[in-house]
């Protein structure tokens, strides 16, 4: 018998790795097909290792390494797929993270009015069918000025719906005026022209790139024309020789000609948060002139994913009458987390504490220079070894519609383990436990403490303690 086969012999069974006291530990607190599948892939692992000569898996210990392997497999089997990570990466709305943190009190509201029943879509008074989103809407107005408003399941949703009402198929003109300069494309390849098109509407393109002016949609007015709209470019800009006409001089021609006009905002800004660049206001539009506003409510709303469609009372009547409502309507757990942001709102004070996109917006450089100090003082003292210093560096407001809009910050930049490229090092960071991303600048990893979350810090400090050893 050759050294390789007795190797292979020495191999325990699943059967017999089941026996033992520390499986049969896990065996008392998880489902045993869990267990016996992460066995079995860690001595599958066992098995092709040895095969191919790795020696550093000895006889005498054999089973252990199997089980410990096993150990990390069932851990990460049982793990939620969609689970919680630390984002150190400085992007406030990262879309690949969720975008906006929901408020502790939307995550409370949740628990304590998502369980059991819900007064959803019936009148506690009359006990007739009510509208699910009455009681969002109810606090918008409030906030906005609006008359109605209505919510979806994202922006682009909303934009749709808007379009597909007043310009698709079942309307009587078809023609939507928008300026060259604003065909926007945006994250996940939500592209103007396309959702003109799947909307039913035909679009009519006026100006140029960088150039548009009132007369470019005054000449593009016909009896087939629909609506006009304007769409904020936030997720880039156009400088230079420029020009856009302003939405109080498009509702006004929109007036003058008796045609709707659609202000698509994209983020949502309820408030001035006093940053360093500000997003023209959902309420100011309205007060323009705007007969219909559309807006994501999971970016400066800061709730849950959603599309918010404000205005006018016929306007918002008829998109929620449309049919294509009822196939992007938002679910009940959505409506109760956006009503309970939404309130947030009403005071302004307690939003720049109790609002984690508001308060990761307008937190000051040199608070975040400070807290910066002290977790790479902390790396510093519970990760042996490690290089962490505090730079300069931006941080961004993110997310498909402020993606370039920096804010000075700070961040611990820290250097990758000896052999290990920055690379590799941010991605045993992402797939560990805890999870954490970061940036990556000049071949060191950066941790900005504007995204991390009160009580981050030691899971910051956990995951550079397991790379450090890795």
């Amino acid at each position: 018998m050759t050294d390789l086969q007795t190797r292979l012999r020495g191999l325990p069974s699943v059967s017999r790795l089941l026996e033992r006291d520390d499986v049969t530990a896990w065996l008392a607190r998880h489902p045993r097909s869990a267990v016996t599948s992460s066995l079995r892939d860690a001595l599958d692992d066992a098995r092709r290792r040895v095969t191919a000569g790795d020696t550093a898996l000895a006889a005498d210990t054999l089973a252990d390494a199997i089980v410990a392997d096993a150990a990390v497999r069932l851990s990460a089997l049982l793990r939620a797929g969609l689970h919680r990570v630390i984002n150190g990466t400085g992007i406030i709305l990262h879309t690949g993270l969720g975008r906006a943190v929901l408020p502790q009190v939307a995550l409370d509201a949740i628990a304590a009015e998502g369980s059991g029943y819900q007064l959803l879509a019936i009148d506690d008074v009359t006990n007739e069918r009510g509208r699910r989103e009455r009681f969002c809407e109810s606090i918008l107005r409030e906030l906005t000025g609006c008359e109605a408003a209505t919510i979806v399941n994202n922006n682009a949703a909303a934009v749709m719906l808007v379009l597909a009402t007043m310009a698709g198929s079942t309307a009587k003109k078809h023609d939507v005026i928008v300026s060259r300069g604003q065909l926007v494309e945006i994250g996940g390849a939500f592209r103007m022209p396309d959702v003109m098109g799947r909307a039913g509407c035909r679009m009519v393109e006026v100006g140029c790139t960088n150039r548009t002016h009132l007369r470019d949609y005054r000449e593009a007015i016909t009896e087939n024309t629909a609506a006009l709209i304007r769409v904020h470019p936030s997720n880039y800009r156009v400088q230079g020789f420029t020009s856009e006409v302003g939405i109080d001089e498009l509702a006004a021609l929109g007036r003058e000609f008796g045609i709707p006009v659609i202000d698509d905002l994209g983020s949502g800004a309820l408030v001035r948060l006093g940053v360093t660049f500000d997003e023209p206001l959902v309420a100011d539009s309205l007060k323009a002139g705007a007969d219909i506003v559309t807006c994501s409510a999971d970016k400066l709303i800061g709730g849950p994913q959603g599309g918010v469609i404000l205005g006018k009372q016929s306007w918002v009547t008829a998109c929620d009458d449309n049919q294509l409502a009822r196939v992007l309507r938002v679910g009940k757990l959505d409506l109760i987390a956006l009503e309970a942001t939404l309130r947030l709102f009403r005071d302004p004070a307690r939003l720049l504490t109790d609002h984690p996109t508001a308060r990761m917006m307008s937190e000051s450089k040199e608070s975040v220079a400070a807290r910066a100090e002290a977790l790479a003082a902390l790396l510093r003292a519970a990760v042996p070894g490690i290089d962490a210093t505090v730079v300069d560096s931006p941080a961004y407001a993110g997310s498909g519609a402020l993606p370039v809009r920096e804010i000075p910050s700070a961040a611990v930049a820290i250097a990758p383990p000896p052999g290990v490229s920055a690379t590799e090092a941010a991605r045993r960071l992402r797939v560990g436990d805890p999870s954490l991303f970061v940036r990556i600048a000049d071949g060191r990893l950066m941790v900005d403490p504007r995204t991390l979350q009160p009580g981050e810090d030691a899971g910051v400090v956990a995951a550079l303690r397991k790379l450090a050893v890795a």
